[in-house]
């Protein structure tokens, strides 16, 4: 049940292998990336450029549920009112070669959690190292969840807001390829990592630097800025605002809960 004495490693030592897990975790990347490269007519056509069209499933979920609310057609998606264009000469490749990279940090993302594993386990006692497996597969599951409420639910509120958004009818939108992209590989990241935040807070309050009294002192601003975010990518309707919302509150609640059982383990560890 004893730590690893961590001054066995020097700090350069403690360098030398990070710089071994960004290499490794880069080889991953590239090999996925390249793997995505082959079948990047699919990834383009079908997946990024997806929620540009009316039919898109989210576009349908949303417009059923608005006949079963009683809405008519409210929420309902007829047409995208953009053309996406590209105005740089090389704008197409690096396109092309960016967003392979991006598709290969989301599907190797599990090998790079196990880079990191592999870093942070000499700080562990023995028993947390034996939660290898579970740690992969909790966090990958989160983070892949979090990629798909990205995709299935921010990116498509985003883009019918800014398609429909206009400050007068004499402006038409022609969004560069290089906005849409930047769009869509930002809210799939981003709502990837929040979801981690049930282990990232797992680790904070084992270290020390955060505790559940801390979490929920500052609850109401956490859910101040998660309405807020969800009034911003999402219509002005309280549907769209909740169903955005639900999720990011389960999570920053679910964080709350982990970092109770831990300081709950600690204490009993403690023999407190």
């Amino acid at each position: 049940m004893s730590k690893k004495n961590l001054n066995e490693m020097s700090f350069l030592d403690h360098l030398e292998e990070l710089r071994w897990l960004l290499v490794r975790s880069t080889i991953a990347i590239l090999i996925m990336a390249t793997i995505t490269f082959f079948v990047s007519d699919y990834i383009f056509d079908v997946i990024i450029f997806g929620p540009t069209s009316p039919d898109f499933i989210t576009y349908r979920f949303f417009c059923d549920l608005s006949h079963q609310l009683g809405f008519a057609d409210s929420i309902c998606v007829t047409e995208m009112p953009f053309i996406i264009q590209n105005t740089d000469m090389e704008g197409q490749v690096n396109i092309l070669v960016w967003t392979c990279i991006t598709a290969g940090f989301i599907l190797g993302f599990p090998i790079i959690l196990w880079e990191i594993w592999k870093f942070i386990s000499p700080a562990l006692y023995e028993k947390e190292k034996k939660h290898a497996k579970l740690f992969i597969f909790v966090s990958s599951l989160l983070f892949f969840l979090g990629v798909l409420f990205g995709y299935f639910v921010i990116v498509p509120m985003s883009v019918n807001f800014f398609a429909t958004f206009k400050v007068s009818d004499v402006v038409k939108n022609q969004f560069s390829i290089d906005s849409y992209i930047g769009m869509v590989k930002t809210s799939v990241i981003a709502c990837g990592l929040f979801f981690e935040l049930p282990i990232i807070i797992y680790f904070l309050t084992k270290l020390g630097l955060v505790t559940p009294v801390f979490l929920r002192k500052y609850w109401k601003y956490a859910v101040i800025i998660i309405l807020v975010v969800a009034a911003i990518v999402t219509p002005p309707d309280v549907v769209s605002q909740i169903i955005v919302a639900l999720p990011m509150l389960v999570i920053y609640e679910a964080s709350i809960f982990i970092s109770v059982l831990v300081v709950r383990n600690q204490k009993k560890v403690n023999g407190q």
